[in-house]
């Protein structure tokens, strides 16, 4: 009965909460050296710079497809690039990535084309998940989940994953990226319990973008910051700047690295603001003035990492312009050649429901051409 009773204090945590409440940084908004600096090479820290620009001029390409009627709908990533490019840099080829809808950096990074994001987003012939739901990818080739539209829903899953590699005696680390809106929601919660519960190898990455659509995050929690929010359940907390690449990657790379080696999971929050709307679908002038955007577009993250990269004399203005240019001209070309690739087949909805078509489905198929056949003979279109 003893212990039921007993007092504990924070160093009975096993790990220093102040990181939840600080702010890790490694350059400031100038480019400055303000923390320790990753060791790794020159190359590496400037793959992550092309992996952002190639974020940015990608999600603008859809955003202008979307507005065409190409693509159903999209969630901007303008801002928010080295949250997805700093964590999932962080991870083995063998690890897994459950992200949610604004990561198209993290997805670049997981070795994905630009050519296989836009077959899905606009739903063409090529589309390997053929139309269904949101314009969100995955695939098994690069470890990569496809991303939930229910916020947060993908958290369990993600412990999940974890706690089968662990059973299995993999080294595997499972990483869950997702918004401030998805640690309102229970699924964050009971996955951050288990994890903490049975050490899952897990790394959760929360993108505080500020805005769960039109709540702000002040209307969702009380807590100082979400960080915290991992005491509660044993997972240590780090709270780091979202628009710093570098403080990304180094406090992902320290819980990928504890993970893997049997430390449990992290639970991180990047700091970051969502420049645009929430998706296509929202008008983020009616729950915030365009002053405050305006202000936060200064702390843009791919400016801040740029001015850092010249200053360290690992890129230069001309090189600079080289890759905006050439990425630009790559993905443009790529554009063209998803925007005329044919739509997918009408009997696509028959797809992929069982592994080998039932006698009904086969029959409703046949009924689908049969009618398909007649609207054409007709000369009507079908859209």
């Amino acid at each position: 009965m003893g212990s039921i009773f007993k007092k504990y204090s924070l160093e009975d945590l096993g790990f220093n909460v102040e990181e939840a409440l600080g702010l890790y940084r490694v350059i400031d908004e100038d480019g400055n050296v303000v923390g320790e600096e990753p060791k790794v090479s020159g190359e590496k820290l400037l793959e992550m710079y092309v992996f952002m620009v190639r974020a940015r001029i990608l999600d603008d390409w859809i955003l202008k497809l979307q507005r065409i009627g190409k693509v159903a709908i999209h969630a901007p990533n303008k801002g928010q690039e080295a949250v997805a490019v700093g964590a999932a840099s962080a991870l083995d080829k063998g690890d897994w990535l459950f992200p949610s809808y604004r990561e198209l950096g993290a997805y670049l990074v997981r070795g994905l084309s630009e050519e296989e994001i836009l077959d899905r987003a606009i739903a063409d012939a090529d589309d390997p998940l053929k139309g269904a739901e949101f314009a969100i990818y995955g695939n098994r080739e690069y470890n990569v989940v496809p991303a939930p539209v229910p916020v947060g829903s993908h958290i369990p899953l993600a412990v999940g994953a974890a706690m089968a590699a662990k059973i299995m005696g993999h080294k595997t680390v499972v990483m869950a990226i997702f918004g401030d809106g998805a640690t309102s929601r229970g699924d964050f919660h009971s996955g951050l319990n288990f994890a903490g519960v049975f050490k899952a190898p897990a790394v959760f990455v929360i993108q505080n973008n500020q805005y769960a659509i039109s709540l702000h995050v002040t209307r969702q929690t009380a807590a100082k910051t979400l960080a915290l929010k991992g005491a509660a359940y044993g997972v240590p907390g780090v709270r780091v700047d979202g628009n710093d690449v570098l403080a990304v990657f180094s406090v992902a790379s320290k819980a990928v690295e504890k993970a893997r080696n049997g430390g449990g999971p992290t639970l991180i929050e990047a700091l970051t603001y969502r420049v645009g709307p929430h998706t296509t679908a929202d008008d983020p002038g009616r729950y915030r003035s365009q002053e405050e955007a305006k202000a936060f577009e200064k702390l843009d993250p791919i400016d801040r990492y740029r001015k850092y990269l010249i200053n360290r004399g690992l890129l230069s203005d001309s090189e600079d312009k080289r890759i905006w240019g050439e990425w630009g001209l790559k993905i443009e070309d790529i554009v063209k050649k998803c925007y005329n690739k044919p739509p997918l087949p009408a009997e696509v909805i028959f797809y992929n429901v069982y592994s080998k078509p039932t006698w009904n489905l086969i029959e409703q198929m046949g009924e689908l051409r049969e009618s398909l056949k007649l609207l054409e003979e007709l000369g009507l279109e079908v859209e």
